[in-house]
């Protein structure tokens, strides 16, 4: 029994301190990253031309962000499931995914720049950790189905 206690407070200061790395990785998006998205969604962007884009910058930042979320997502997955089938099938969903985005992305921003909602949503998947709030109640529910 405090064996167990003791593992599940690891575990949850593991999962604590890696959403805190997310956290982090958001509050300081600005400072770390190059996005000139940022401020311009932030505005009334229905009615305004882009921003300047250095469009390889812009790339590339995407990219090592979308990359460190789905490798903290993924160290995450393996703290709470200690399954290393479960992180290597998310790994191969995030880069199959990644990919579609990051393409989709920069197709409609060259091709379709008047899509600004759609270019908002995919940046927006891009972005932020979305992928594991579907992930994890996914795994678990599977889990518990395993289990019965």
């Amino acid at each position: 029994m405090l064996r167990n206690l003791l593992s599940d407070k690891k575990k949850i200061g593991w999962a604590l301190f890696l959403i805190l790395l997310l956290i982090l990785i958001r509050a300081f998006e600005e400072t770390l990253f190059y996005d000139p998205f940022l401020k311009y969604f932030e505005s009334e962007y229905a009615h305004l031309d882009f921003p300047k884009i250095n469009i390889i910058k812009l790339f590339f930042s995407l990219g090592i962000r979308f990359y460190l979320n789905s490798v903290i997502s993924l160290l995450l997955l393996y703290v709470l499931f200690k399954d290393k089938q479960i992180v290597k099938f998310t790994a191969f969903l995030y880069m199959v995914l990644g990919s579609i985005l990051m393409i989709s992305f920069i197709f409609t921003l060259t091709f379709f720049p008047h899509e600004k909602i759609t270019l908002f949503y995919i940046r927006r998947f891009l972005i932020q950790p979305i992928f594991i709030l579907l992930f994890i109640p996914a795994f678990y529910y599977q889990k518990q189905v395993k289990s019965n």
